[in-house]
């Protein structure tokens, strides 16, 4: 059964239990609740929002999204400005509702035995049986290049090959003792008209001022792969209730980076809202597969 974030929240929850009371079957426990079915053979897709801030534009929309009047693929319809958001307002967003599933999710010990580099890949697609210049060797290559692309000034960067390693990241960002939640974007009804659609915001439960959070996001490989990152800055978390014009409802999760003057003129961000950096906010919607976490403290 296919199962949405509420289920990592659980997870990284429960792991949170076993680092601090040391029980050996909670992981086990774990993999139990977040069982659910392999409904794809493909390798993990990913939308490459996160290029936020200045890595360049995405290496799926390096072509389409060059110029800044285009607006053609839908996979970039999630960027808004924050001041456009407003109960009742009618805007089209993205929306792949995506799951994973747990044959692409490793333990720690079993991706930590799997090299993960670009000066391995020509191992790699042996190993994965994958034929060089296929479209699944081109997307393990870009995420291995995206991933050792070194971070922009003041950001921190790290591609977890396992939730533990995620789990083991978000303590380094936020120190040991400091209490974290995890936000991810919930369908509470599944869309039946497709990926891109007009959507009504019928509330925004959720403003949570946060300069300090860990966005992940999926990267197409043959597992599970998460590039997870921080940047310390003025940022806004939302939590934002979606009516589709299909009847679809969503509880998205948005993030809002008050300051990119640090990004890259090529983001594909600005060509969509006509705007330059630093010269204004720029926020996106979190598919389902993506999540963020932020100090428990700043939701309170």
């Amino acid at each position: 059964m296919a199962f949405g974030f509420t289920s990592l929240v659980l997870f990284f929850h429960l792991l949170l239990v076993q680092h601090v009371i040391g029980d050996s079957a909670t992981q086990a426990n774990v993999l139990i609740l977040n069982k659910l079915e392999d409904d794809t053979k493909d390798l993990h897709h990913h939308d490459h929002t996160h290029q936020d801030h200045g890595h360049g534009l995405d290496h799926q929309h390096s072509s389409s999204s060059s110029s800044s009047t285009n607006h053609k693929d839908p996979q970039l319809m999630v960027f808004f400005m924050i001041n456009n958001l407003k109960e009742g307002e009618v805007m089209p967003i993205y929306f792949p509702n995506r799951h994973l599933s747990p044959s692409q999710i490793l333990s720690k010990d079993e991706a930590d035995n799997i090299p993960f580099s670009l000066e391995e890949f020509p191992n790699l697609l042996q190993l994965f049986s994958i034929s060089h210049g296929s479209p699944q060797a081109i997307a393990m290559e870009n995420t291995l290049k995206e991933c050792e692309v070194k971070p922009i000034k003041g950001e921190t960067k790290f591609c977890a090959t396992s939730l533990e390693s995620v789990y083991d990241f978000t303590r380094e960002i936020f120190g040991f003792d400091t209490r974290v939640k995890t936000l991810a974007t919930t369908h509470l009804k599944h869309s039946s008209v497709g990926l891109l659609q007009n959507y009504k915001v019928v509330e925004i439960s959720q403003n949570i001022p946060s300069p300090k959070l860990v966005a992940c996001h999926t990267m197409p490989y043959p597992y599970a792969v998460f590039y997870c990152h921080s940047q310390e800055s003025e940022n806004k978390v939302l939590m934002v209730s979606l009516e589709g014009e299909d009847g679809d409802m969503v509880e998205a999760l948005s993030v809002c980076h008050m300051d990119t003057s640090q990004w890259s003129r090529k983001h594909p961000s600005f060509g969509v809202l006509g705007v330059e950096p630093g010269t204004s906010s720029v926020c996106h919607f979190f598919p389902s597969d993506n999540f963020v976490f932020i100090p428990f403290s700043a939701t309170m």
